[in-house]
């Protein structure tokens, strides 16, 4: 294919190998350069997905000419600073999950974006899964009729981990919520939308970072259970129950290859395998908004990712989540 979409990969960390090894998976991506503080660190990276460009700077990345979009691949404390640089230098923007660490870092990101009218979306890969496309057809077409539950987690053993580093560590924006517990609280309110209450409790590592989470979203019509956690691992499955039927999306559900719908005493499994790790479906969404012209994706816009910031500070809020350079 002619006029592939140049990438440019900032934060060659272990996710950005998932990405770089999908974006091969692609017809309409070619990697092109990758940055790091370190240089080697990016050479070695460039060399292995064959990269023509390896930067020891960031900005050198955001100046060259040859990148249309940047992938920002960085810990979180890091994230607005970074796309905001990059976008005031014209390129477009995907930026891993969380956008930022709270709902002001978002709304300048997005101010960023519009001012230098430019693309900005945020890596929340699950979003394109296909399952989970199917599955919000399903349900906006009441195939399971109005919802009245939702159960979703996400956790795994992390107790074990350097206390300096991502996830333990506050100073990094480090614990579960921001982490993982933004993946039950994305597929609530990608099926049932902004709750009308929030009811949250957290417990904390002795470092200060919050270890687990539970939470409750109230509805006029349902209630969601949501958990995350770096105490223990899950097995990960996800349900929705409503007055017709259940939806089962098969564990680990955020990367689902299926699920499983009951309906009239009846189940049916539907499979949809997905193509390497998952992250090419978020990658083709990203060149196909660049190859229209769109600014944003309407499967994950803007707004989007501002109600799902403020979700989770809603929560922080309510548990006392806090990192100490926001203070």
């Amino acid at each position: 294919m002619e006029n592939k979409i140049r990438w440019g990969i900032l934060g060659p960390g272990r996710i950005a190998h998932s990405f770089a090894k999908d974006l091969r998976l692609t017809q309409t991506s070619e990697l092109v350069a990758v940055a790091s503080r370190n240089l080697d660190r990016a050479s070695d990276f460039a060399k292995e997905y064959d990269a023509k460009y390896a930067y020891g700077s960031y900005e050198e990345l955001f100046n060259s000419t040859e990148v249309d979009v940047i992938y920002i691949a960085t810990p979180h404390t890091q994230h607005s600073a970074l796309a905001i640089a990059a976008m005031e230098h014209g390129k477009h923007v995907l930026c891993e999950k969380p956008m930022g660490v709270n709902t002001g870092e978002v709304t300048k990101m997005i101010a960023a974006a519009q001012r230098n009218k430019v693309f900005l979306m945020e890596a929340l890969w699950s979003r394109f899964n296909p399952s989970i496309r199917k599955i919000k057809e399903l349900v906006d077409l009441k195939k399971i009729g109005v919802i009245s539950y939702l159960q979703a987690d996400f956790a795994f053993y992390a107790l074990d981990r350097e206390e300096e580093g991502r996830l333990l560590n506050p100073a990094l924006a480090g614990g579960s919520l921001l982490d993982i517990g933004i993946y039950p609280i994305f597929l609530a309110y990608l099926l049932l939308g902004k709750p009308s209450k929030i009811f949250a409790s957290s417990k904390f590592h002795k470092t200060g970072a919050e270890i687990q989470t539970s939470i409750i979203f109230e509805y006029e019509k349902a209630q969601a259970m949501l958990y995350s956690g770096l105490t223990s691992n899950s097995e990960m499955k996800a349900k929705i129950t409503g007055t017709k039927g259940s939806v089962y999306i098969h564990p680990r559900w955020h990367e689902t290859n299926g699920f499983t719908i009951e309906s009239n005493g009846e189940k049916e499994d539907i499979l949809e395998p997905t193509v390497g790790k998952g992250y090419s479906y978020e990658i083709e969404e990203v060149n196909s908004c660049l190859a229209s012209g769109k600014l944003q994706s309407s499967l994950w816009s803007h707004q989007n990712s501002l109600d799902l910031m403020e979700i989770l500070d809603q929560v922080r809020k309510q548990t006392g989540i806090t990192f100490p350079f926001e203070s």
